[in-house]
């Protein structure tokens, strides 16, 4: 592992610095567009310099126009308002379009890396960080740092610039007004970076309550069905409600924080420039000033006050954009545990033989999973998995493929760590059937050949004909092209299952493991799909987790395992007669029919 593991959530978020973050944002994600960036500071500069321009045009209006009568320059000042104008309009434009582009990729780019660096993620993450939160940082977060970028940048560069053209231009008026001028404005430095810092506390619990509805909405939609068999529509409304309220809080309490900018620098402002007209207007009465100058310090005062109050503003714009930016880092920088070891291999010519020594796992440090566990598992045969509930028979089958790392002792396939060779390769040779199963709002074929992308029509249809799904995706108007919805659900249970089970004959990986692959089908469907199974376990290493011991009857060797312990092994003829915990299991299921259910098992 590069770094040390970061064991944190979404919701915990470090204390980085702000300049850190600034120069991760622009080593990472501005520099790339450094010549879309220097075009758009120009604009930038050119806006800031038309704008002084404007202010300076004030004084010979006053002085030449107005005092001396100056036809000529009644006609010359117009005319270079207008062009000033245009050229300020074309600049604006230009910046707009550039620094668009610039936040909009930034957005598309941190997306994507987001997204590729979950796909790389450990299962336990996935576990430990609710679905909204994740959105909420795709959604929430990236399109305010786009803001951040598009917005609160331009204007700080454009009113700093602004700024700069307009108080040299102040100074080169009278120095000594402008000193007075600026005089009172730093004092509201302190208040201005309190009030951000407020604003970033804000906006990071917003979005942590963002992420809560988010993930409130996701459940209630998929769960529609059971909140209505439960009549928990009030609880639901109610749940939402109350999220609701809290962001609608939240937001309010931003916007009272947003704007608690605006008395302060309106009291500074109307401090200087009071000032200002006083002193002035005496240098005026004095003759030591012109009224043109004078006119043109108080047009260049008054177009910079703006300016800086924009920038007192967009610090707590900014700091929301720095917030969002900390969270997303935070996001990318957590370091998957299952990781390839420096000098990894690939797994190739597998004949599927799995092997446990001393296997112990916990997912918790007070959580035992699995305790010194032993199995053997020759190439080719099927071993089923039984007993009650937390036993430890998933943990087991999301040990070989490395979704987890057990702790002490090892896993080996055909002989070798699986720690040792390449993850993706390990993954390879390894095909799931599960009762989650996952189907995606895709096609049919799509569907099938999510394992084997590059997979021909011909081979797609011989996988679905293998599972039984051939005849009933016949049958349907647009075939293998039709879609199936989010997460099937166009589908019956058991036409879901038999494309699962079509895509790991697609697949056609070694080892497969079947996990409650029929559990929550009815008996009819269960045969159907037992059929289809029956063709995929053939020839392959098969490891079976299933609650109905109809299902296992038939397996080579049956592991019964309590605690995170196995306690008995055998077939089922050699368990039933041993009389343990397994013929305990099988009297509570098939009592009064257990004859009946063997018989036909085997038939089958």
């Amino acid at each position: 592992m590069k770094n040390p593991k970061h064991n944190i959530t979404l919701t915990k978020l470090n204390t980085e610095k702000t300049s850190l973050l600034v120069g991760r944002l622009v080593r990472d994600y501005l520099r790339p567009h450094r010549s879309r960036l220097i075009l758009a500071v120009l604009c930038m500069a050119i806006v800031a310099a038309t704008t002084a321009t404007n202010a300076y045009l004030m004084k010979p209006v006053f002085d030449d126009v107005f005092i001396l009568r100056d036809e000529n320059m009644l006609l010359i000042i117009p005319i270079a308002i207008f062009a000033i104008a245009v050229i300020k309009g074309l600049s604006t434009y230009g910046q707009a379009v550039l620094m668009s582009h610039i936040g909009q990729r930034i957005v598309a780019t941190i997306q994507q890396t987001m997204f590729s660096h979950l796909m790389w993620a450990d299962i336990s993450y996935f576990q430990k960080t609710s679905t909204g939160n994740l959105i909420s940082r795709f959604n929430n977060d990236a399109n305010m740092l786009r803001s951040a970028v598009s917005n609160v940048l331009v204007g700080i560069a454009k009113d700093t610039l602004t700024l700069i053209f307009l108080i040299g231009l102040l100074f080169y008026h009278d120095w000594t007004l402008a000193l007075i001028a600026f005089f009172v404005f730093p004092t509201a430095v302190y208040p201005i970076v309190r009030i951000g810092q407020r604003m970033r506390k804000v906006s990071d619990n917003t979005q942590i309550q963002m992420g809560e509805l988010t993930t409130l909405l996701d459940e209630t939609f998929r769960g529609a069905r059971h909140v209505r068999a439960y009549g928990m529509e009030k609880y639901e409304i109610n749940r939402a409600t109350k999220l609701i309220n809290i962001i609608f809080k939240l937001v309010q309490k931003a916007a009272r924080v947003r704007s608690a900018t605006h008395p302060i620098m309106e009291s500074l402002g109307g401090i200087a420039v009071a000032i200002i007209i006083f002193y002035g207007g005496s240098q005026v009465i004095q003759g030591a000033t012109t009224p043109g100058t004078f006119a043109s310090f108080i047009s260049a005062l008054l177009l910079a006050y703006p300016a800086m109050k924009n920038l007192a503003n967009m610090n707590a714009n900014l700091q929301e954009g720095l917030a969002a930016a900390q969270r997303i880092f935070l996001l990318i920088d957590s370091e998957p545990e299952i990781q390839n070891k420096p000098k990894a291999n690939k797994l190739d010519d597998v004949r599927g033989n799995v092997t446990f020594r001393n296997v112990t796992f916990r997912y918790e440090p007070n959580r035992l999973a699995l305790s010194n566990i032993n199995l053997n598992i020759e190439a080719g045969t099927t071993v089923a998995l039984v007993g009650p509930s937390g036993a430890g028979k998933s943990t087991i089958l999301n040990l070989i493929p490395r979704f987890y790392d057990c702790e002490e002792g090892e896993i080996l396939v055909d002989g070798r760590n699986i720690k040792d060779v390449t993850v993706s390769s390990l993954r390879s040779k390894i095909a799931l059937v599960s009762q989650d199963l996952t189907l995606f709002d895709d096609t049919i074929q799509s569907n099938i050949s999510y394992g084997k992308l590059d997979a021909k029509q011909q081979e797609i249809m011989a996988a679905a004909k293998a599972a039984e799904a051939h005849d009933f995706i016949s049958l349907l108007a647009d075939g293998y092209e039709t879609h199936v919805g989010g997460r099937g659900l166009k589908l019956s249970g058991g036409q879901r299952q038999r494309i699962a089970i079509a895509r790991a004959m697609l697949k056609d990986a070694p080892i497969l493991l079947l996990d409650e692959a029929t559990s929550a089908l009815d008996s009819k469907t269960e045969r159907q799909v037992q059929s289809a199974l029956d063709k995929l376990t053939k020839n392959r290493t098969t490891i079976i987790i299933a609650h109905r011991l109809s299902t296992v009857i038939s397996a080579d060797i049956i592991f019964v395992m309590e605690s995170g312990k196995i306690v008995e092994k055998g077939t089922h003829d050699e368990l039933i007669a041993k009389k343990g915990s397994y013929e305990k299991l099988y009297n509570v299921q098939f009592a009064g029919q257990a004859e009946e259910v063997h018989s036909n098992a085997i038939n089958d």
